[in-house]
């Protein structure tokens, strides 16, 4: 199809087949045909949200070798970078939590890894809770859970959680794809609306399984899809892999907008870069503390972007912040 006929298609709101999306997937990432999807993508997004991007803000509960030894993952076990356990106190983590609110996050994220006990994130999630504003929107990212503890963070006042079926889950990962696909519908069925992306990207990643996730992540009305590229970690089977440019995760960001129904208000990318902005992105994330793609302890100190960098690269790129809590993870009444 001429890249004008996918243009008109999105403006006239329609959606998109598979055999579609592999073809705007497989324009070169430096081509007119890209640069024209990516522009329609920043169109859609600056429209849906009132040219309003949003930033998030995580921080993480404990840094861990994980079992799961998911490869892409500077926790995995396998891999080797994190060799003991660490746990943040409960004044710990209600300081992290109104650093981020001051500082202006539209949600605050707690993060932790998958064998973190659960009543103890529960415990410091009802503290935090009670010590940030009452608007403020507060965002799990955890492990798979049962409908019963999904039900159980919902009590304790989160808005909602993040998370994915990642690409080659159960190949890259010791984690069933069902599993993931399960933790999904017993949150949403919680009432915690959940936001998704199709990451993490690798060159490897063919363009078909690439459409095909972003069709599975607009298929349960996420809070937000987008696209992350994975980040090497020195010294692992990942690292030798490779990595994609901004460039082609731009493509895979507008490509995703398009696709996914504008329902969805958010377009997310990480890590946060103009180009993602520019095309379509309207959700950056701040981060302090354990990063899945760090070797640092404390990412501040490394990869890690504060809330005031992720807004001024919104601005950069053309794009107004909200100020308030985020509308990504509203329930529709």
């Amino acid at each position: 199809m001429p890249i004008n006929d996918f243009i008109k298609k999105s403006q006239d709101g329609g959606s998109f087949t598979k055999e579609e999306l592999l073809e705007m997937l497989s324009y070169p990432s430096d081509s007119d045909a890209t640069y024209q999807i990516m522009a329609e993508a920043n169109r859609i997004s600056k429209e849906l949200t009132g040219n309003k991007a949003e930033v998030h803000a995580q921080f993480a509960l404990n840094l861990a070798p994980c079992a799961c030894n998911c490869l892409f993952c500077s926790f995995a076990k396998a891999n080797g970078v994190f060799e003991r356990e660490t746990k943040i106190t409960p004044e710990e983590a209600v300081a992290n939590a109104r650093q981020l609110e001051d500082e202006g996050a539209n949600a605050v994220f707690l993060m932790t890894t998958t064998h973190y006990p659960f009543g103890q994130f529960l415990e410091i999630s009802q503290e935090v809770r009670r010590n940030l504003k009452t608007g403020t929107t507060l965002i799990a990212n955890v492990g798979d859970q049962s409908f019963r503890n999904a039900l159980r963070m919902k009590e304790a006042g989160f808005n909602g959680v993040y998370h994915a079926l990642r690409l080659r889950e159960g190949t890259d990962t010791t984690i069933p794809p069902e599993l993931r696909r399960e933790s999904i519908r017993n949150f949403q069925e919680a009432g915690l609306k959940v936001g998704t992306c199709v990451e993490p990207l690798g060159p490897e990643h063919t363009n078909k399984e690439i459409a095909e996730m972003i069709l599975t992540t607009g298929s349960f009305s996420p809070a937000y899809s987008g696209a992350a590229r994975r980040i090497a970690i020195p010294g692992t089977e990942m690292e030798r892999r490779g990595m994609i440019s901004e460039l082609r995760m731009a493509q895979i960001v507008a490509v995703t907008r398009l696709s996914v129904p504008r329902t969805v208000l958010g377009n997310c990318t990480h890590e946060p870069c103009t180009l993602g902005a520019i095309a379509g992105a309207n959700l950056f994330w701040a981060e302090i503390g354990a990063n899945p793609r760090d070797t640092a302890e404390r990412t501040e100190t490394g990869r890690g972007h504060d809330v005031r960098k992720c807004r001024t690269l919104f601005h950069e790129s053309g794009w107004g912040v909200l100020d308030g809590p985020s509308r990504f993870y509203q329930i529709s009444s």
